[in-house]
């Protein structure tokens, strides 16, 4: 196996287990979504009331649905009493009513409307405790195991708690699974429905900090909370605060942890996807070498301050037996950050490369046992 250290000009930093940020909320997760790097935890994995933040998974159901045409945009659903007396943060709808599956995802996401949550859960799940368990189970799918679902609102129920982290999860997945829904409904400043305009909750949208999504909540139980994903260039980050005293706090803290997550943190790219990095000896191919390339974007994030020198390391076997096909695994960039696990990327080949005639094979067995090449 051979080992090629890449001596690199980029000074890098390194994440430590500890970072110098004071935040007031209980729990606190921040994530780079395109790397995966966590920039920040407090009690990320802590039981905790999510509130309306809830309401993510809600609409990410309705998302599902969509996608797979069992329902579309303009569908009807009726609103019951139940949906009708649902209390809390509401779209107003009128009892009997039908309403549209588009206008319930606006009262959902943008209004915090409890009734159209419920009335979302009756028309998909037949009753709310069936579509909850729907919601709970996809959120165990994710990876968000700790958290469980009692009713689509996110209003106080024993037991229906979620984590930071986990909310994260569900927020990354909406955007990676359904990028026009998510630019539809979720940058949405305000919506008007039953001659009532309400305005997002969200209130770090509009405020060219680069939000676009997710969701604030708020219970007595679960203090002022919020939900957001922000894009800065070719950066996204998912930050998840709760258990705050209030509105305003929330809304100070989230904008102060948002800007400190852009302004410390930057993504660095290591390897460019399909880009020649090196050349490989090939044993009995028509050709003597073939190139190796990432088999993705090798980007990491890193601290901009208190820097340590970034490692990297291309390991592969050499030579390499013929034949190849572009895209075959040949071995992997390893990328070494002090106070970071190590991160691996693909090596692939570049381009394919035929077994050579027999005899030409047999002239590169001899050639590579006399001189090694």
């Amino acid at each position: 196996m051979h080992i090629f250290i890449i001596a690199l000009s980029l000074i890098c930093s390194f994440i430590s287990g500890t970072v110098a940020l004071d935040l007031a909320a209980p729990q606190a997760y921040m994530v780079d979504f395109n790397t995966g790097t966590v920039l920040f935890e407090k009690n990320a994995d802590q039981s905790m009331v999510p509130s309306s933040l809830s309401k993510i998974m809600t609409a990410y159901i309705v998302f599902e649905r969509l996608k797979k045409g069992e329902v579309k945009l303009t569908d009807t659903f009726p609103v019951s009493i139940k949906a009708w007396q649902t209390e809390g943060s509401r779209m107003f709808v009128n009892v009997d009513s039908q309403v549209s599956v588009d206008d319930l995802l606006k009262g959902v996401i943008v209004q915090s409307g409890n009734d159209a949550c419920v009335v979302l859960a009756e028309g998909l799940g037949g009753s709310e405790a069936d579509f909850s368990e729907e919601m709970t189970r996809k959120a165990h799918e994710m990876g968000a195991k700790n958290t469980t679902f009692l009713n689509a609102t996110g209003l106080p129920d024993e037991g229906h708690l979620s984590t930071a982290k986990d909310l994260a999860i569900i927020a990354e997945r909406t955007i990676r699974d359904f990028p026009g829904y998510y630019a539809q409904y979720y940058s949405l400043k305000e919506f008007q429905y039953n001659n009532i305009t309400q305005g997002n909750r969200n209130t770090l949208l509009g405020k060219n900090v680069g939000v676009d999504g997710l969701k604030t909540g708020h219970t007595e139980a679960g203090g002022y909370g919020t939900v957001i994903s922000a894009k800065q260039g070719d950066r996204r980050i998912i930050m998840v605060l709760n258990g705050l005293p209030t509105a305003n706090v929330r809304h100070v803290e989230a904008m102060r942890f948002l800007n400190w997550g852009f302004n410390y943190f930057k993504n660095y790219k290591v390897a460019d996807k399909n880009v020649p990095i090196d050349v490989v000896d090939i044993w009995g191919g028509e050709e003597k070498t073939v190139p190796i390339v990432a088999e993705n974007d090798a980007i990491i994030t890193l601290p901009r301050h208190n820097r340590r020198h970034l490692q990297v390391k291309l390991i592969y076997n050499s030579p390499i037996p013929a034949p190849v096909k572009a895209g075959d695994r040949v071995g992997v960039i390893e990328i070494t950050v002090p106070g970071q696990n190590v991160q691996q990327i693909p090596l692939v080949a570049g381009k394919n490369v035929g077994r050579a005639w027999f005899f030409q094979r047999l002239k590169n067995s001899i050639s590579y046992l006399l001189m090694g090449k």
